[in-house]
């Protein structure tokens, strides 16, 4: 049973295509008011997420609520109460800006004597003013999201879900964006997906990670950066050299220290980051090594993660094309399966039956075709042979006439 009090109630939701496995036992929930940022790498499937939730596809394993309502028995009741911009915005390009709002306003049932001022209320939180008679068509990419932003929003839905907002858009657009997300943030609850970091820490309260297909962190971005943190204690190091393999050598060498990492190079300075379970012993050390004229030291702090650290620690580095296969299209690789006592249901059952079907069908039918063309041939030889036997009849007939008449 769905929490009425949660936004969004995602519950051990897993989605196959064929045998791949795009989303593997995912568990989450958001509260209303909350801007959530679902990151991931490229293809983690951040995507089907967001489809799932907004009813464009169904779920192979576990359930799914938006604002109270079960995605799949009560889509209907679920897509009246959600804004929905996908990465790819989907416009009438032949419209006018206010035409389309106008006509959206009708499919979502707005009542005709509130559709202008709700038309005047997105078009103004949008920016849309400077456009709003001109077609669809003739817009910038920045200007065509600001109207799939508005056609989201103009229905005032309880939740709205966001795909890569930002993606494609200049830096003076994504800030404009951002903010615009953030006004929307006061009054509704904002989910959207994004593998920008930057919009991360500019827009959210909370942030879900998920990589290959499943949630592997939930909570505050300080959070999961101190979890980072007191995982890779340790220091930073930056040293005036152009030599950083003659400098790490001196670092590992040190005490305690479990691994020395280059983060970063300009020019002649080196930054490291040494990892060690005794940071204030590492500082001790490494002032010794600038004492004796080892160490050209230029900059030692504790070690406190960026955004870039904190998303690499949590990822590894990876993508999920690169480490488990990528989405259908991609790597032939596969991503881990849903435990084994997973079921598929009916509807994939005799789906698959059909397929089978199909397949047989279309086996019977090549072999009946082999056995046709193959019974064709047959004829053609048999014929080509009573040919040349009726030709060499008419040659001997000949021939004997030939002979009585010389006779």
């Amino acid at each position: 049973m769905a929490d009425a009090k949660k936004s969004i109630v995602v519950e051990n939701v897993s989605k196959a295509y064929g045998d791949f496995w795009a989303l593997n036992d995912i568990s989450f929930s958001v509260e209303p008011g909350e801007i959530v940022g679902f990151l991931g790498p490229n293809g983690a499937g951040k995507t089907t997420t967001m489809k799932i939730l907004t009813c464009f596809m169904a779920a192979t394993k576990g359930s799914a609520q938006v604002a109270g309502f079960d995605v799949y028995d009560e889509s209907e009741e679920v897509r009246r109460r959600i804004g929905y911009l996908p990465e790819n915005v989907p416009l009438y390009e032949e419209m006018m800006v206010f035409d389309y709002l106008n006509f959206i306003c009708e499919i979502r049932g707005v009542p005709k004597g509130e559709r202008l001022d709700r038309i005047r209320t997105v078009v103004r939180l949008t920016g849309l003013e400077p456009v709003i008679e001109r077609d669809i068509i003739e817009l910038s990419k920045g200007y065509r999201q600001r109207v799939g932003l508005a056609q989201a929003i103009i229905h005032q839905p309880d939740v709205i879900i966001l795909d890569e907002p930002t993606s494609g858009l200049d830096p003076n657009q994504i800030i404009e964006i951002r903010d615009l997300i953030k006004e929307i943030g006061q009054e509704k609850t904002v989910i959207f997906s994004t593998h920008i970091l930057q919009e991360v820490a500019a827009v959210c309260d909370r942030i879900i990670v998920i990589h290959q297909g499943g949630l592997i962190a939930d909570g505050p971005l300080d959070e999961l950066a101190a979890s980072v943190a007191e995982e890779h204690r340790g220091v930073t190091v930056t040293v005036h050299s152009s030599d950083a393999s003659a400098v790490q050598p001196m670092l590992e060498a040190i005490g305690g220290v479990r691994r020395v990492a280059k983060s970063s190079s300009v020019s002649d300075h080196v930054k490291f980051l040494v990892e060690t379970s005794d940071p204030e012993a590492a500082r001790r050390a490494i002032a010794r090594l600038v004492a004796d004229g080892e160490l050209n030291l230029l900059e030692l702090t504790e070690y406190q993660p960026s955004l870039e650290d904190v998303f690499h620690a949590l990822t590894g580095g990876e993508t999920h094309e690169s480490s488990s296969g990528g989405k259908p299209g991609g790597s032939t690789a596969k991503a881990p399966r849903p435990p084994e006592s997973y079921a598929p249901p009916e509807a994939e059952v005799e789906a698959s039956e059909a397929e089978a079907s199909e397949a047989e069908g279309s086996e019977a039918e090549g072999s009946e075709a082999e056995a046709s063309e193959a019974e064709a041939s047959e004829a053609e030889e048999s014929e080509a042979e009573e040919s040349e036997a009726e030709a060499s009849e008419v040659e001997a007939s000949e021939a004997e006439d030939e002979q009585k008449e010389d006779s």
